[in-house]
């Protein structure tokens, strides 16, 4: 079942929604976080109105979530420019995900900064071969398409750059569908562990650049990169642009390791 699926067949329930996960959309025992983190985005939009563009989202992953969940929210504060709002997800009346989002307009500034550059020699999404998928997650090989951006390398890299897309995009609000594509690539520390190494994201981070981000074909270029891992612990950058190259989002990331 897509994302837009999904999204139109919930049950309104208590000022939020009700929906099964299906497995399709499982990372392990958990619902995918992408998914998650777009499902949040999708209810607080629902709740908050007529909100401004989305410029930053705080989510952090608490518990496993599948199967029934219960998705809810609620308006922290509207401001001149800015509204505030807090979104959970709920398994068995337990906390799974919350999120805090910040809706802001742009406002006049003279300052004009771009310092988020595109990796060097980037192949076009046309051009580019698909990653191969068949030890991927069950979500990702149900719902996206991949392709390396970037040639593949031989040995342990802890960076990475994907073009990623979902297949099923029609009706989804931009920003669903990028939060949604967002979290795709798995962690670059992941080659550095022992095959099999279970890890969990922890909390996530992410600034929105383009208040009205398009792309060409849903084509989203996304660079990820572990740089520092100790005691468990994993720091991941990852920076996303559309497929003419302009900066959408910049995101941090902080996974655990279980090994």
């Amino acid at each position: 079942m897509s994302l837009a699926a999904l999204l139109a067949g919930a049950e309104p329930r208590d000022g939020g929604l009700a929906l099964d996960i299906p497995e399709d959309w499982h990372q392990g025992r958990t619902a995918y976080g992408g998914l998650s983190s777009a499902l949040a985005l999708a209810v607080a939009q629902r709740v908050g109105g007529a909100l401004p563009p989305l410029r930053s989202a705080q989510v952090s992953f608490v518990g496993p979530l599948s199967g029934s969940v219960a998705l809810r929210a609620t308006v922290l504060r509207r401001g001149r420019n800015a509204t505030w709002m807090r979104a959970e997800i709920l398994r068995d009346e337990a906390v799974g995900l919350t999120a805090n989002f910040v809706f802001m307009g742009p406002v006049p500034s003279v300052v004009h900064l771009d310092a988020r550059r595109l990796p060097d020699d980037v192949i076009p999404p046309d051009r580019a071969v698909a990653v191969p998928s068949d030890r991927a997650p069950t979500f990702l090989r149900s719902h996206f398409d991949t392709r390396f951006a970037l040639p593949p390398v031989d040995g342990p890299r802890t960076e990475a750059s994907w073009w990623v897309r979902l297949r099923e995009r029609e009706g989804l609000d931009p920003m669903v569908h990028l939060l949604a594509c967002a979290d795709a690539p798995p962690p670059g520390v992941l080659p550095l562990a022992p095959r099999e190494t279970p890890l969990s994201s922890m909390t996530w981070q992410c600034n929105l650049l383009d208040p009205a981000p398009v792309t060409a074909d849903g084509w989203w270029l996304l660079h990820t990169k572990s740089d520092f891992a100790v005691d468990g612990g994993v720091n991941e950058v990852t920076d996303i642009w559309s497929a003419a190259g302009l900066p959408v989002m910049a995101s941090i990331q902080s996974v655990a390791l279980f090994g």
